[in-house]
């Protein structure tokens, strides 16, 4: 078999083109006009493989593309031409994303269409593969054409389906033609709608024993922009009838049976890695991972693990559950004991001998046996600070293999309950996608000091180093989050390998995901190691000035102690200094001359907001890419806070959906963000994890809420003093109206619709963290059960309404 590879590309002077298949990378000819082209054997592509081009400018890669093309061809045929283009990232590219080829756009079964005119189409002399990622769930991409031997524009031609969002057809064509690509009713065969801009024509009939692909069309339709809705709540704070003083696995299906009631389409949790560090209530902050890889023990459902529900195992189960919170340390205690008598009888050894376990030792080994050791390390010496250990205080492969052989025993407890804990996810997963509803998970930006990932690769942190956040609405004296800052250099050197295998490891559970705090990935905020204020943070990387520089604007940054300072030093470039984050509230600022306040000022404000707008923006570009190839989820970015004017830019040209919060305005000038005025590449939301919830923000301050009954609402008169019902559904309609892709709002903020249903204490009971609290008990748990939820059918047509007004889901 030959196969011709020809690829139209119009490079710069000394750029040219080349072909990269696995590690191997081969020149392509130039020919004419623009075109590229390889010849190669079988031997050289095989059917399945994947392969991309790259630009080259003097020996370096230049430019890459967005995705890779995948070779599929008839063995059959003696010769193969495939007519492929470039794949710069599309403007749409989220609709290329799992959630929605996978579960929101989902294909039912049967899905796949044959052209009728040959026996076999993947014999035909043509193939065409287009994509086409906006096709709703029950409708279709067909081709019609011009030619009689295809039947006229009248008769339209299904293509397959089986690779969503890319559609395939195979014919056998023996004469040129004019065509285009419609959407259908997939039962009824109806066209809904043709494709815009002239027709394609049909030219070039291949010679015989010669199949001609014509790759990567991207048809043009006027589809209308899809909107969805869905619930956010952390996984721990659910409730049914099954579970065990804390939310599980498990109840994921239950909270899909409900979110399919109420119209929703996406789930978003928080974290779900093993946060055991003290096993202490400390351990629930679920951004303060012992492993990035590593699932939490708590989610466990006990009896889908094999436990019996006796007597003793009810009475735990009633006593934790009456608790209107959760009981970490209690819950945790209880779960591990059982699960230890569990792994050491029949049903343990049994799991332990299967081959379903071994494929998930095999599968996992990367990260599993280190988290497993490190666990076990962490128990016998009582913390998990590694570095005071009495061995194995230095991470070392051949030593952790030995020590895994040594305590094979408890070593393999921690092994056995991942397994338990990924089979019980995965079948939640498949559990959402069965029934349409995508989950979204959350990816921190940070990583404990005293974790799995610091101890395997320390090289990959500076340990010497905090990050936090600078003031903001949350936190006036900034944050100190206490987790090690990247060393990105020494990422970049490896290609990033981590992160692309935590996106990895995230994709096996997750459709879309939330980058926490995606301004680390331009920058972070470092608190240099022996402060605790976020105050004297700085960027890095960041353009600090040198100390003749500010001599020469009149500055000594030397001067000043503690926090009364207007610069700080960069700790690994000496001489060079920040401004200090909000040095107009020091003494020393209120000390200057007023023109050297009015020079401070303008530095400052350049310094923070301008100098490095390029710089960051060049970060980012280096970082992003590639973590977001090495994934299919969607990507949702948490833009809140401090925010350098290159963000949104850099996240509109990755597509990754921004996030809006109507208290929380991009807009300085904005008291209150504007539902109506959203963009429509975003995630809108009434508040987070780290906001109060809907009704006991609006307790809160009484001159602001009077302000947005006002203002924002429309109302006239004096605002209730409690968010009635009524006002909730106004500022959830606000919400579903907005132009914004996805509408994900706090359970707690749903279910304040329903004076019935909503919480009956004090609002403020409902809020999942304080960010101003650095060690926060993280324990609130909804006061219903999942199943009360879901049989309520006058809150579900209630929300179900709020949705469908707002034609989401459709």
């Amino acid at each position: 078999m030959t196969i011709n590879i020809q690829l139209q590309y119009h490079t710069e002077w000394g750029q040219s083109v080349q072909l990269k298949i696995g590690k191997r990378r081969i020149p392509m000819q130039y020919s004419f006009g623009g075109l590229w082209q390889i010849m190669l054997t079988g031997r050289d592509l095989k059917n399945g493989d994947a392969f991309t081009f790259e630009v080259v400018s003097a020996g370096n890669v230049v430019k890459k593309e967005w995705r890779a093309h995948r070779f599929k061809a008839p063995v059959a045929q003696k010769n193969i031409i495939v007519r492929s283009s470039w794949k710069s990232r599309p403007a749409n590219s989220a609709f290329y994303s799992s959630a929605f080829s996978d579960v929101i756009f989902r294909r039912p079964d049967g899905m796949s269409f044959r052209h009728p005119q040959s026996p076999n189409p993947d014999l035909g002399n043509v193939c065409m593969r287009v994509a086409i990622p906006e096709v709703r769930t029950g409708e279709s991409v067909a081709l019609v054409a011009s030619s009689k031997e295809m039947g006229g524009w009248n008769k339209v031609h299904p293509l397959s389906g089986e690779a969503f969002p890319w559609w395939f057809i195979t014919m056998d064509i023996t004469e040129p033609m004019e065509y285009k690509f419609v959407i259908i009713d997939s039962k009824t065969k109806e066209i809904r709608m043709w494709e815009e801009g002239p027709n394609h024509f049909f030219a070039e009939v291949p010679p015989k024993d010669t199949q001609l692909i014509i790759a990567d069309i991207q048809p043009r339709f006027a589809t209308k922009p899809w909107r969805g809705a869905g619930v956010a709540v952390p996984v721990f704070s659910l409730r049914s009838k099954d579970s065990f003083g804390v939310g599980e696995f498990n109840d994921i299906k239950h909270l899909v049976d409900w979110a399919v009631k109420a119209g929703q389409s996406v789930i978003q949790l928080l974290p779900i890695n093993d946060t055991t560090m003290t096993h202490t209530w400390q351990d629930s902050y679920p951004y303060n991972a012992v492993s990035s890889f590593a699932l939490h023990p708590q989610f466990i459902h006990l009896p889908a693990a094999g436990v019996r529900q006796d007597a003793a195992y009810k009475e735990k189960k009633a006593q934790l559950e009456a608790l209107p919170a959760i009981d970490y340390e209690a819950v945790n205690g209880a779960k591990l004991e059982i699960l230890r008598k569990l792994y050491k009888g029949a049903k343990g050894k049994a799991t332990l001998e299967s081959a379903e376990y071994k494929k998930f030792q095999a599968d996992n080994d990367d990260w599993l046996l280190p988290y497993a050791v490190f666990s076990v390390l962490r128990d016998i010496h009582g913390t998990p600070e590694f570095g005071k250990w009495k061995q194995l205080s230095t991470y070392n492969a051949k030593k952790v293999d030995a020590f895994a052989g040594e305590h094979a025993d408890e070593v393999g407890f921690y092994c056995y309950i991942q397994f338990l804990l990924d089979k019980q996810l995965k079948e939640a997963v498949e559990y959402a996608h069965v029934h349409g509803v995508a989950l979204k998970g959350d990816l921190p930006i940070g990583v404990s000091r005293n974790s799995v990932d610091a101890w395997q690769h320390p090289h990959l942190f500076h340990m010497d180093s905090q990050a936090g956040a600078p003031p903001d609405a949350f936190a006036e004296d900034g944050q100190n989050w206490g987790f090690p800052t990247y060393n990105w250099e020494e990422m970049a050197k490896e290609g990033y390998k981590w992160w692309k295998e935590r996106m990895r490891k995230m994709s096996e559970y997750f459709d879309a995901f939330r980058i926490d705090h995606i301004l680390g990935f331009f920058r972070i905020w470092e608190i240099p190691g022996p402060h605790k204020s976020g105050l004297m943070g700085h960027f890095n990387p960041a353009l600090p000035y040198s100390e003749q520089e500010l001599n020469n604007m009149g500055f000594n940054p030397r001067e000043g102690e503690g926090t009364d300072v207007l610069f700080v030093e960069d700790p690994r470039r000496p001489g060079w200094w920040h401004p200090r984050i909000s040095g107009q509230k020091t003494s020393r600022y209120a000390a200057l001359p007023e023109g050297q306040k009015y020079r401070y000022d303008q530095l400052s404000t350049d310094f923070f907001w301008y100098r490095h707008d390029d710089f960051w923006r060049q970060q980012a570009m280096q970082k992003l890419p590639a973590l977001l190839r090495s994934t299919g989820m969607l990507s949702c970015g948490e833009d809140l806070g401090m925010i350098p004017g290159c963000v949104p830019s850099v996240m509109d040209q990755l597509n990754i959906l921004s996030l809006e919060i109507q208290r929380m305005p991009k807009d300085p000038k904005d008291t209150f963000g504007h539902p109506d005025r959203y963009p429509y590449w975003c995630v809108c939301a009434t508040g987070t994890h780290d906001t109060s919830p809907l009704r006991a923000w609006w307790e809160e301050d009484r001159g602001l809420t009077q302000r947005y009954f006002n203002e924002v609402l429309g109302c006239e008169g004096d605002a209730p003093y409690f968010c009635e019902p009524w006002v909730a559904d106004l500022i959830i309609a606000q919400h579903m109206h907005s132009p914004a892709m996805l509408a994900i709002l706090p359970l707690q903020d749903w279910l304040a619709t329903d004076g019935e249903v909503r919480y009956n204490g004090n609002p403020a009971d409902e809020r999942i963290n304080v960010p101003a609290i650095p060690r926060y008990y993280w324990r609130y748990r909804m006061h219903c059960t999942l199943e009360s939820l879901q049989e309520n059918d006058k809150l579900n047509g209630h929300i179900r309404a709020l949705v469908e007004s707002a034609e989401r889901n459709i």
